[in-house]
């Protein structure tokens, strides 16, 4: 890497060296573990030569780490745009380190790891002593709370990321499972479709369906018998969402039948959407979801028509906007816990997002946006 903060040795040779190693990675086709580090004081000229070497040696894609991650959300993004995975050390657990938190709060799952960066920056409570790698557990409980997921989730998510990124676990697609429920934290969530009404430039289905380490890729979609066999005792869980890597309300019959035999014994449901059920199926659905479904959530996504064309690339074109809308009001005026959410797009006034949502009556939620996973 570059280390412009303590200059021990010519920034000139040091980048000489830094683009020996970036080739020799490619090479033999193993991951980069980049350092860098900025001058004491003045503009971030190591980030600054970072990326342009990597951009001239690498065409702007490395498959790596960048190590002991310090930096705000700006430059995290810049980073996962490259390809690489953040690794976050111990100082997001201290006091001043509030730009690294928000960077946190946002780095896409996929790419997230955390480190000790060993013997240095132990983590409160350990802070001030000689860091070890126990101690990384108090750096992953910080993360996982940041990103409002239970630590065996994230324990998960971080195990994943890691043998994805050295390669440790290789397996045929042919021989997977299909994933058709998973649990986070207290909930189980239920795939029942890869297909949707929307093309979302902000969505990676196309490219690969997945949520919190989990490969949401369907080969075929199941069945109400296999999705309730997945499930086992409803009651074990906080709630049970209706959802996919898609739009769940295309297969409105199966949520219908599921979500009878929950209720029936006392669940919780949740029904994760896009609003657009009425121009699937051609009739207001919410009165077939009376008493089957708790909660709604609604990715409303925009205050208007011209940004959520723009963002959402629906299917149905024009309608899609007032239909989601419609949508939003009818299920709070029939009584449906309804939260409305948005993702922050560059660009996107989420302010009025949200009070169009206050608006229809519905709760709001901001979604963070992920340039990858």
């Amino acid at each position: 890497g570059l280390d412009f903060y303590y200059d021990n040795s010519p920034r000139e040779r040091q980048e000489e060296v830094f683009r020996h190693f970036l080739r020799l990675a490619g090479e033999l086709d193993l991951p980069a573990i980049i350092h860098l580090r900025d001058p004491k004081e003045g503009p971030p000229l190591a980030r600054e030569r970072f990326f342009a070497v990597l951009d001239e040696e690498t065409g702007g894609q490395l498959r790596g780490i960048m190590h002991c991650f310090t930096g705000g959300p700006e430059f995290a993004a810049q980073c996962v745009e490259r390809g690489l995975h953040i690794s976050i050390p111990g100082v997001v657990t201290f006091n001043k380190a509030d730009e690294l938190r928000e960077a946190v709060a946002r780095i896409p799952f996929g790419r997230l790891l955390v480190e000790t960066d060993c013997p240095y920056l132990a983590p409160v409570p350990k802070r001030g002593r000689r860091n070890e790698p126990s101690f990384v557990a108090h750096t992953a409980d910080k993360v996982a709370e940041l990103r409002g997921i239970a630590r065996e989730d994230l324990d998960r998510i971080l195990r994943h990321n890691f043998e994805t990124l050295f390669r440790l676990r290789r397996r045929d697609a042919q021989d997977r499972e299909d994933t058709i429920a998973y649990e986070i934290s207290n909930s189980i969530y239920l795939n029942l479709t890869n297909r949707c009404t929307c093309s979302c430039r902000f969505c990676d289905r196309l490219g690969g369906c997945r949520v919190a380490a989990y490969d949401l890729t369907l080969r075929r979609e199941p069945s109400a018998a296999e999705l309730l066999a997945a499930i086992g005792d409803p009651t074990r869980y906080r709630q049970i969402v209706f959802c996919g890597y898609g739009e769940p309300t295309l297969r409105l019959d199966v949520i219908k039948e599921v979500a009878a035999e929950l209720k029936a014994a006392g669940a919780a449901t949740r029904l994760n959407t896009n609003g657009h059920a009425e121009l699937i199926h051609g009739r207001d659905v919410l009165p077939e979801l009376t008493g089957l479904i708790d909660e709604i959530s609604v990715s409303l996504n925009a205050a208007n028509e011209e940004d959520y064309l723009a963002w959402c690339l629906p299917d149905f074109g024009a309608e899609s906007f007032e239909a989601v809308k419609r949508f939003i009001r009818r299920a709070v005026e029939s009584g449906f816990d309804v939260t409305a959410t948005a993702v922050d797009l560059p660009g996107l006034e989420l302010e009025e997002v949200r009070r169009l949502a206050e608006s229809l009556g519905a709760k709001w939620r901001k979604r963070y946006y992920n340039v990858v996973g």
